[in-house]
C-alpha cells in the first residue's frame, strides 16, 4: 500500500478533502490530485492524458455535482450531463489507461422510490425513481453501469460504492442548494440568537433518512481499497456478481427527529414549524449494509459526535467569515 499512487478525482469537495485527510493519516503511497483550473474532468481528452502522463495505481471518483431537492429540480440538465461526462471520462480513461483499480462513488438516492426497506444492492432499477432527483439518480446509474459493463466485457474489478446520506465538515451549507442536513444546521444556527422566533423547516418533517459522517465513508473506502489490493476473495466475488456494495451507518432519525437534535445540541428552544408546501422526497431510505459488515467493517462515529463536530465546524469555517 505505501508504493502505490492513487488520484483522488474531486479532492476539493466534502468527501475528497476527508478521502485525502485519510490516506494522509495512513501514510499510503503517493496522493495525487488536480483542481479544476489543472483538469476539467467534463473534456476526455484532458482526463486521458491526465490520467496517462500520472500512472495511478488506483483511481477514486469523489467529484460530480451534487445538491438537495431545491437544486435537483431547479438545474436537472446540469446534474444529468455533468455528471455522466465525469463519471463516463474517468471510468474510460482508467480502462485505457490500465488502471487495475477504480473505486466510483454512487448515492443511495440512485434507488427506487418506493423500494422495500432496507435497500439491498439487487433492488436497483426494480421501480420508478423518486422524481425530485431523477436527472441525478440516472447520471449516477450510468456511472455505475459502466463499471459493471466493464468488469464484464474486459474482465475488470471496478466498484461503485452507494453510501446513504452523508454530512460533515466541509459540506455545502447554502440554503437553496444543499442537502436536508447542512440545510437544517445552517437555519437552526441562523435561528439562535432570535429568542421566540419559529424555525421553518422544509415539508412535513415526516421522512426518514439515514445518514453517516463523511469520515466513515472515507474509513470504507480505505478498507475496500486495501482488499481490492490483497485480492480478497470475498469481495472479488461481491464485485463480481453485482459490482455495487452500499455503505450505510445502520440508523436512522425522521426530518423531526434531526431538527430536535440539533437544536438540543444548540440549546435553541424555539418552536420548529413544517412547511408542507415543500416536497418531503423519498418517505423512507436505509440501506442494507451486510455486505459490508460480511467484510469486517462498521460505521464508528455516533450520530450525537458528528452533528457537534459539524456544528462547530460550521461556526468555525462558515459563521465566523460571514459576520
Amino acid at each position: 500500500m505505501k508504493k502505490i499512487k492513487v488520484y483522488i478525482a474531486g479532492h476539493n469537495g466534502m468527501v475528497g478533502k476527508s478521502l485525502h485527510k485519510f490516506l494522509l493519516k495512513k501514510k499510503i503511497g503517493k496522493i495525487i490530485t488536480a483542481d479544476r483550473k489543472i483538469l476539467n474532468l467534463e473534456d476526455l481528452n484532458k482526463v486521458n492524458k491526465f490520467i496517462k502522463k500520472h500512472k495511478p495505481n488506483v483511481v477514486i471518483n469523489c467529484a460530480g455535482r451534487v445538491g438537495g431537492i431545491f437544486a435537483n429540480n431547479s438545474y436537472p440538465t446540469e446534474f444529468l450531463n455533468e455528471n455522466i461526462l465525469i463519471q463516463s471520462n474517468l471510468i474510460n480513461s482508467a480502462y485505457l489507461n490500465k488502471i487495475e483499480h477504480f473505486i466510483n462513488l454512487g448515492s443511495s438516492c440512485i434507488y427506487p422510490k418506493n423500494s422495500k426497506q432496507p435497500i439491498k444492492e439487487k433492488y436497483l432499477l426494480t421501480g420508478a425513481l423518486e422524481k425530485t432527483n431523477e436527472a441525478y439518480a440516472l447520471a449516477k446509474i450510468v456511472g455505475l453501469k459502466m463499471c459493471e459493463f466493464y468488469n464484464s466485457q474486459y474482465n475488470k474489478s471496478y466498484l461503485t460504492l452507494m453510501p446513504c446520506n452523508l454530512y460533515g465538515p466541509n459540506d455545502n451549507f447554502d440554503l437553496k442548494n444543499s442537502h436536508f442536513l447542512p440545510a437544517l444546521i445552517t437555519k437552526i444556527i441562523n435561528n439562535d440568537n432570535n429568542k421566540n422566533k419559529s424555525i421553518e423547516i422544509w415539508g412535513t418533517g415526516k421522512p426518514k433518512r439515514e445518514v453517516m459522517h463523511v469520515d466513515d465513508l472515507s474509513s470504507a473506502i480505505y478498507f475496500i481499497l486495501r482488499k481490492k489490493i490483497s485480492e480478497d476473495k470475498m469481495l472479488l466475488n461481491y464485485i463480481k456478481d453485482t459490482s455495487v456494495i452500499n455503505v450505510g451507518s445502520g440508523s436512522e432519525l425522521d426530518i423531526t427527529g434531526f431538527a430536535k437534535t440539533i437544536c438540543k445540541i444548540l440549546n435553541n428552544k424555539n418552536k420548529l414549524i413544517f412547511n408542507p408546501g415543500y416536497p418531503d422526497g423519498t418517505k423512507r431510505k436505509i440501506l442494507d449494509n451486510s455486505h459490508m459488515r460480511k467484510l469486517g467493517w462498521k460505521p464508528k462515529i455516533k450520530i450525537n459526535k458528528g452533528l457537534l463536530q459539524t456544528i462547530n465546524w460550521y461556526k468555525k469555517n462558515i459563521l465566523k467569515k460571514n459576520s
